[in-house]
């Protein structure tokens, strides 16, 4: 049994959103869900199941990083069956046209993480999201009249970078935007054939240096979590 989440089999939905901020787990549950019951504190990394629209949808925090995340979202396969993963969290914009308050939907996951080349023995795996999450997202999203941008971003093992700089090589290849979890949570999902889709927040630009208010992010989060959670239908 899971050594991280503290559920009982049957507790935890076969769909989930994974925020990395375990608060905003608790956000998300209290806002959207209806009924939700808390079934998991261990680490203080909280996890709720309740329903939207009548469906049975968890929210499991996963901390933030590849490591951190890769161990929630294995359990959540191995121990309680989760079939379907959307990682929903913010990023940092690396273009000029990914402005503050966008939605991005990652298509594919670069990452400058060790960990697929340790899997693979140095050769390169190409983390991608799910085809049908991601056409679901995309619909739902151009019939609500939701702005996306969707391609691939990278998914980065450092926050704080020795060279600020860095950034602009991945730009030039038209990278999006940088966050910390897809491309672990995409080669997860592909080892053990279930579905994941990242949808992201832009928080912040590397490129004009702005970055949102804590109210600002409130609002922009509310269309991911719309995005995501009617994905699930």
């Amino acid at each position: 049994m899971s050594t991280h989440i503290d559920a009982k089999v049957g507790e935890i939905a076969d769909s989930v959103l994974l925020p990395g901020d375990p608060l905003r787990a608790k956000w998300i549950a209290e806002t959207y869900l209806k009924n939700p019951v808390c079934y998991n504190e261990v680490r203080g990394m909280l996890g709720y199941t309740g329903t939207f629209q009548g469906k049975k949808i968890s929210v499991q925090g996963t901390g933030m990083g590849i490591p951190s995340a890769l161990i929630y979202c294995h359990e959540l396969i191995n121990d309680y069956g989760v079939k379907n993963l959307i990682r929903v969290g913010s990023a940092g914009s690396y273009q000029k046209d990914v402005k503050l308050r966008d939605i991005v939907i990652a298509m594919a996951a670069s990452t400058n993480s060790g960990i697929n080349n340790n899997r693979f023995n140095g050769s390169n795996f190409a983390p991608t999201a799910n085809f049908d999450l991601f056409i679901k997202a995309a619909t739902y999203a151009k019939k609500n009249n939701i702005e996306i941008k969707a391609g691939n971003i990278l998914s980065s093992d450092q926050f704080y970078e020795d060279d600020f700089n860095n950034y602009k090589k991945w730009a030039d290849f038209g990278v999006l935007c940088v966050e910390m979890e897809a491309a672990g949570l995409y080669t997860l999902a592909a080892k053990f054939n279930v579905n994941a889709l990242a949808i992201l927040t832009i928080s912040d630009s590397l490129v004009t240096g702005e970055s949102t208010t804590s109210e600002e992010r409130e609002s922009s989060f509310s269309k991911m979590i719309e995005i995501a959670l009617n994905s699930l239908l």
